[in-house]
């Protein structure tokens, strides 16, 4: 009895692998993409496709290689043609489960700008979701089954989790399970001063963490990042925001977002000045560079401003613009910082359309048009490609830290910094919201012209590069995230909405000294003969003024022809369709405008 007894506990043990499930499916021209839910067995070794013509088969295997991550993208179906996928996971020992549920999909072309942008972001917040640890909700900083958390990975990640809770892509319920996983992580990680066996210290974090321990990952001589935990306090506070609902897991969620930011010690990290750091690390002590303008870094700052406790002086702001510099290439005046990330990261969550400081109104100028003018300015030394790259044009632009044929730099333009060749899809992406007019066609033209070489199951690749037959191996959070709020927030606005409700940051812009701009009253009256519309109002000559327009008062875009210079008291503009706005204003239902001006009044 007793041998018995053992063989049967032995035979318990031995238990075949679990097969995926979860799966979903997203549809684009000429594409699928599948994804499922990630399984964290550590028996699990990768998982293999399946694909078929009809739902009883015979199934035929799509992936030679085993899968490392839960997605698949399919790049060669049929537009119009039903395809079945199922999929498998496979062991260590080279079992092979079950396959999951089986799941139809029909590739299709896209019938708009607005079909093809969900299908982007769709695409994209994939990377948040499948890509990241369930358990601890971490990031991973690549798609590679090694990498580390990047923890401003995460804080992009709890954006687009709001976006996709808000476009149905995934529950209210998924999405507050996830949040509460992810701020509980940061909430209760050790804090600390040791080199090891900690998550961070005085209330900031670690730039890379171990994706299972949720520690300073010690195989890098990481820092504890204060850009990076502003982009991670940035994520929290939008979802703080987004999940305001009188229910007790939002209520908790809301609560742990407030113990994380209030934790921070601001002025640990600018050593008891007016500047900040750019990190620490156990046994050095802090970095010897310190964050002075212009780059990225505006978000940092305007949190540290408006902070509940150990906030920063009001006098950091002017200490952050001093180094300014104002230029002029191709025909656009404006704050330069080369690589295109360093105009787009802090306006994934803030709305500077419609304010500006002191700088930017003695230059009737916001920060939006800044980096509006900095996206037309690169685009504009890419069509004249001056170093003569190869494929760079109208359509194929995008320059930005990232990774390229011969390791990563911090590439840019202009002028031109580590100008290579290598093309950023990032850098087009999360200039959507600044110049959509080339933004979307550009990425369109990326999709169609490139995906068999940098469509992914997590969206676009980092990088490639058209002169070296180069295309990056990876996709990168802060890549994809940029994309996915970006594209949000010329589509709805929602990410800036959500962000700006937070008190924290209203009282950080006051402190740094921005002001609203002035809307002016203008009068609408019909073109006679054509199928147009024109503006006018009272102005102050030489001042400059911007068109706005919407369909639903809700959602407003600037109108590309950008700013009108009043050549008396009296300014105008005309709505003819392309380019002044999207379409003819016959062919829409109904269309609002209004026009502020630049500068104080």
């Amino acid at each position: 009895m007793l041998l018995l007894s053992v063989a049967a506990a032995c035979s318990q043990v031995v238990l075949a692998i679990q097969p995926p499930h979860g799966l979903e499916t997203s549809t684009g021209d000429e594409s699928v993409v599948l994804h499922w839910d990630r399984d964290l067995d550590a028996k699990l070794a990768g998982y293999r496709v399946y694909r078929a013509t009809t739902n009883d088969g015979p199934f035929t295997l799509q992936t030679p290689s085993l899968l490392k991550l839960p997605g698949y993208s399919d790049l060669n179906p049929v537009n119009g043609r039903t395809n079945f996928y199922r999929v498998t996971a496979v062991s260590t020992s080279g079992d092979e489960s079950e396959p999951s549920a089986t799941v139809a999909a029909v590739a299709k072309p896209f019938a708009s700008d607005e079909e093809f942008l969900d299908y982007i972001q769709r695409v994209h917040f994939g990377y948040f979701w499948y890509g990241a640890n369930p358990a601890n909700g971490l990031v991973p900083d690549r798609s590679t089954s090694t990498s580390p958390c990047s923890i401003a990975a995460v804080g992009f990640g709890l954006s687009a989790i709001c976006i996709a809770a808000e476009h149905g892509w995934i529950t209210r319920t998924q999405a507050i399970a996830r949040v509460r996983t992810t701020l509980n992580t940061f909430l209760n990680g050790p804090q600390g001063p040791q080199s090891s066996g900690t998550i961070g210290y005085n209330g900031w974090f670690y730039h890379f963490l171990d994706m299972k321990t949720a520690l300073r990952y010690t195989a890098f001589d990481t820092e504890v990042s204060s850009i990076d935990t502003a982009l991670l306090l940035a994520g929290m506070l939008h979802a703080r925001q987004y999940f305001n609902r009188n229910d007790p897991d939002e209520a908790e969620l809301r609560a742990a977002a407030d113990a994380i930011f209030n934790r921070v010690d601001w002025q640990w990290m600018a050593r008891g000045t007016d500047v900040l750091s750019m990190g620490w690390k156990p046994g050095t002590g802090f970095l010897s560079s310190n964050w002075v303008g212009y780059n990225e870094a505006m978000v940092l700052y305007l949190l540290a401003l408006g902070a509940t406790s150990n906030a920063l002086p009001a006098s950091a702001w002017q200490r952050w613009t001093k180094g300014y510099t104002w230029t002029t290439n191709y025909g656009q005046a404006y704050v330069p910082f080369p690589p295109l990330f360093g105009h787009q990261y802090s306006h994934c969550w803030i709305d500077f359309r419609h304010m500006a400081d002191a700088y930017m109104n003695a230059r009737d100028s916001t920060y939006f048009e800044n980096s509006r003018r900095a996206t037309l300015a690169q685009r504009a030394y890419c069509i004249a490609n001056p170093l003569r790259r190869t494929g760079y044009s109208s359509n194929v632009w995008g320059l930005t830290a990232c990774d390229g044929p011969n390791g990563y730099a911090a590439r840019g333009a202009p002028p031109a910094q580590n100008d290579d060749g290598t093309i950023a899809p990032t850098a087009v992406g999360g200039s959507t919201v600044f110049t959509p007019e080339y933004s979307i066609p550009t990425l369109r033209y990326f999709y169609d012209r490139f995906r068999q070489n940098i469509w992914t199951p997590f969206g676009f690749r980092d990088a490639f590069n058209l002169g070296a037959k180069w295309w990056g191996p990876d996709t990168l959070g802060i890549d994809q995230g940029p994309i996915v709020l970006m594209i949000e927030n010329y589509r709805s606005g929602g990410v800036w909405r959500m962000f700006m409700r937070n008190e924290e940051v209203r009282r950080g812009l006051d402190r740094a000294g921005f002001v609203p701009l002035t809307f002016m009253t203008p009068n609408l009256r019909p073109v006679s003969g054509q199928d147009a519309f024109e503006l006018s109002w009272d102005a102050f000559p030489s001042r400059a003024y911007q068109v706005e327009y919407s369909p639903d008062l809700t959602l407003w875009l600037g109108s590309p022809t950008g700013r009108i210079v009043a050549p008396g008291s009296m300014a105008n503009w005309t709505d003819i369709g392309p380019p002044a706005t999207c379409a003819l204003p016959s062919t829409v239902a109904k269309r609002f405008y209004r026009v502020f001006q630049y500068g104080l009044p």
